[in-house]
């Protein structure tokens, strides 16, 4: 049985870069601490260190304009660290955020002992997708003449890994959510051909397929200042949102549900 003092542990994996995983870390964790939610942050890719040099930027913001923007509990795990030191330093890193309700983990894309290990500690696996037969690749085989599932993919294989090391550690189950990421507009036959593998994939092999976010350039914006579209309402100190970021700022409060965060949050509220 968990504990209510018991932070959830949400990871972000891929193994395919460029699909969001850090830029949507950054955003689910600043939405939740808005909600009083107290959250801690952990870049399993420190090599590349997306989301650690995200929550720089969003420091060296706080500092230089004095806004009280909240700050995540933020820890990297070097790439210096051997292979046999993973099981220890990740469990250490994870045992300092103890205190926090919910721990945001980005991995690398690529597979690594570190990004193993991080994935069994999961309560939640979030595997962003581009909405393309390209990404769609790292999660099955696709028969091009029948448009259907051949077979789940390495990725499926690594995520079915983490979930039998879950449970012999602790008992624990892992929900596995994965989440078209940076859909377009437009009603295209790719999207609706991914649409249709990816709602059998879910059959198969037994994750949650949810809606992400849009293609949107204020994402990409945001970056420099470490800022997120849950910031901008306070920063815009009571003007008019552009529309594109109050659509950006509903996507994110369906993910929080979609995740099933929202007794987190209910939680946090009512012991506060």
């Amino acid at each position: 049985m968990r504990s209510p003092s018991t932070p959830r542990i949400v990871v972000f994996g891929n193994e395919k870069g460029g699909t969001g995983k850090s830029t949507l870390a950054m955003h689910l964790a600043v939405a939740l601490m808005n909600r009083g939610l107290s959250v801690a942050t952990v870049d399993l890719d420190a090599r590349q260190g997306t989301l650690s040099k995200y929550v720089a930027n969003r420091k060296r913001y706080k500092e230089r304009t004095g806004l009280p923007i909240p700050l995540p509990a933020h820890h990297a795990i070097s790439s210096r660290t051997d292979e046999t030191g993973y099981e220890v330093e990740l469990p250490r890193v994870l045992a300092e955020t103890g205190g926090h309700n919910v721990v945001v983990v980005d991995t690398p894309g690529f597979d690594t002992t570190l990004s193993q290990i991080g994935h069994s500690f999961a309560d939640v696996i979030v595997t962003p997708m581009n909405d393309s037969l390209i990404d769609l690749d790292v999660m099955s085989d696709v028969d091009p003449l029948k448009q259907t599932i051949v077979r789940p993919s390495h990725y499926a294989e690594r995520v079915w890994r983490a979930k039998q090391l879950r449970a012999k550690r602790d008992g624990g189950s892992i929900d596995w959510v994965v989440l078209r990421n940076r859909l377009g507009q437009l009603e295209a036959r790719n999207k609706k051909l991914v649409a249709k593998l990816l709602a059998e994939l879910a059959r198969r092999i037994g994750f949650r397929l949810v809606d992400g976010i849009a293609e949107r350039v204020v994402y990409r914006e945001l970056f420099l200042d470490g800022l997120t579209v849950e910031d901008l309402a306070a920063l815009a100190k009571g003007g008019a949102l552009a529309m594109s970021h109050v659509a950006a700022r509903q996507e994110l409060r369906a993910l929080m549900i979609a995740l099933g965060l929202k007794d987190t949050l209910e939680t946090s509220l009512i012991s506060a």
